[in-house]
């Protein structure tokens, strides 16, 4: 409970406050209840559960993919050669471009926020964009619009690979700090349909603390498991230097993978792993959370992946480490923290999926 209460005190102290205290210990609270009835770890079907009921999507929730449909059959023929392309198309300059994720890219140049699109197409963009993105985190995702970008629409563009309602389809969402997807399931092996990026950038160097980022406290949790591991342990955990940030692509089992196995971590330890899995996943729509799920059970679950911290790049030298990464046979999450917060992810149920960044 005292920690649980600390992280409160830190969400308030960065002007965050998006629950009161009661609904915050309730949550975080039952959440790790959850993940430890037994004095264990949770297996797969138990964390579905936990997602689900710890921070279940209203059953109103509009079908984004729908929206899509809705989308396509609105855009006139210019529109359509602009912004819609073939499933496997090529640019000559990006690769398959369907696949790519940066950091800082727009998929086409037409922004939301532009003439090209009608009042009532930029107001189906926003109702997929919102029905990606789990309701409780509309409002931090809108903060780093702003904080990034001036607001939502203002410098993202969007592409439709495919046809919806006729095969295979994606809609894919760029700009700063955002690479998002909308798939309804149609690309094949792949969670979230493919890989994405977020992040924020209060400021464009941030102080040790983070204050203000909406995903810093993905971070802290991470490092509450750091906190938990002693001496042979963090030797295994700690990595001198980060690789460059892009590389995200799969390993495969046979992987040359950096710091500790999850397997040396002990229950209680592994059982804090579970609630920063829990908190990785808590932005996303719940079909995204079960595809993510489902893959990293068929490469072997959380016991086939390394947990690393990397001591280059410690902001403040405060050992909280800014930068960590969690990786398996294909599965990759890096937190990039700094000088602001950077996060890729790609996750698949098969190591042989390429990478387009």
């Amino acid at each position: 409970m005292a920690s649980s209460s600390k992280r409160y005190d830190a969400m308030v102290a960065q002007g965050r406050p998006e629950l009161d205290r009661r609904q915050f210990l309730a949550r975080t609270t039952g959440a790790a209840t959850a993940l430890t009835i037994g004095g264990g770890w949770l297996g797969d079907a138990a964390l579905h559960q936990a997602l689900a009921e710890t921070t279940a999507l209203p059953s109103a929730d509009a079908n984004p993919e729908s929206v899509v449909k809705k989308l396509f059959d609105s855009f006139s023929e210019q529109q359509r050669s602009a912004v819609c392309f073939d499933w496997n198309y090529v640019d000559p300059q990006r690769g398959l471009l369907r696949t790519r994720v940066a950091n800082n890219w727009n998929i086409t140049p037409q922004l939301i926020n532009s003439d090209f699109y009608t009042d009532d197409q930029r107001d189906m963009l926003r109702a997929i964009f919102e029905g990606i993105i789990h309701p409780d985190w509309h409002e931090r995702f809108d903060q780093q619009l702003t904080d990034d970008t001036g607001g939502w629409g203002h410098e993202q563009s969007i592409a439709i690979f495919g046809q919806p309602g006729d095969g295979k389809f994606e809609f894919v969402l760029t700009g700063r700090h955002m690479t998002l997807r909308c798939d309804g399931n149609s690309s094949e092996h792949v969670a979230f349909g493919g890989p994405i990026f977020y992040g924020h950038a209060v400021n464009d160097s941030e102080s040790n603390d983070h204050p203000g980022n909406v995903f810093w406290p993905q971070a802290v949790a991470a490092n509450g498991v750091f906190d938990m591991l002693d001496g042979k342990q963090r030797k295994l955990a700690i990595v001198e230097r980060r690789p460059r940030e892009q590389a995200v692509a799969f390993q495969g089992t046979s992987g040359n993978f950096v710091g500790i196995p999850v397997t040396e971590l002990s229950g209680d330890q592994q059982a804090h792993l579970q609630t920063v899995l829990q908190k990785l996943l808590e932005p996303y729509r719940q079909s995204d959370r079960d595809e993510a799920v489902a893959a990293l059970k068929a490469q072997g679950g959380l016991e086939k992946c390394h947990l690393a911290f990397y001591s280059d790049g410690d902001i403040g030298s405060d050992k909280v480490w800014d930068n960590w990464r969690l990786e398996g046979p294909s599965f990759v999450w890096y937190f990039r923290g700094e000088p602001h917060v950077h996060v890729w992810v790609n996750v698949a149920d098969d190591p042989s999926v390429k990478l387009n960044a």
